[in-house]
């Protein structure tokens, strides 16, 4: 079955490529209509306004932040080790949405941006700490995958991909020292 792509869908993903590649002040209504292929009308049909692309955006981050809790929720591989490994993959939906979302919160000026993050990085911590029953390492796992999804996010090509076995060894450490911690 094909996923059929909507008008609506189709402009915020304009929008998202407009904030990635040149910025939240480059992402005028002009520029994303432009992007996306359709006519300012056309834009403004789906969108009133930049405010209004911004809560379509804050409202996808939300929609694919919750599918992965439920992903991460549900890994066979453990939360941890599935949330680790997650942290170094770019370019899907979820990474898109994230980065073009910070974007926005980085620009000071849409708050609802920065509740959004806020509340992706409450569920993974909530999760994780469920996961290995200690706060401290809870947010340690949580700042090293900060550290990867950097390395990852903002010098790809640049920086060799974190090998498979490196990241193992990360996460059987961090595993080691949440059963330190639990005695």
């Amino acid at each position: 079955m094909t996923h059929k792509t909507t008008a609506r869908e189709t402009v915020l993903d304009a929008f998202e490529r407009v904030i990635s590649d040149r910025g939240e002040r480059a992402a005028t209504l002009d520029a994303v209509a432009a992007e996306a292929g359709v006519s300012k009308g056309g834009l403004l049909y789906h969108f009133s306004s930049k405010s209004d692309l911004v809560d379509g955006l804050v409202e996808r981050l939300g929609r694919l932040g919750a599918e992965d809790l439920v992903v991460l929720r549900d890994a066979p591989e453990g939360i941890v080790r599935r949330f680790i490994r997650s942290s170094v993959v770019v370019g899907t939906p979820f990474d898109n949405t994230y980065l073009a979302v910070a974007r926005l919160a980085q620009s000071g000026v849409y708050p609802a941006a920065n509740d959004a993050l806020g509340s992706i990085e409450s569920g993974w911590r909530s999760l994780i700490e469920e996961s290995v029953g200690d706060a401290a390492v809870a947010k340690l796992v949580l700042l090293v995958s900060d550290g990867l999804y950097y390395n990852a996010a903002l010098f790809p090509g640049a920086v060799t991909p974190t090998p498979a076995a490196d990241l193992d060894g990360v996460i059987d450490a961090l595993e080691a020292f949440a059963r330190t911690r639990a005695n």
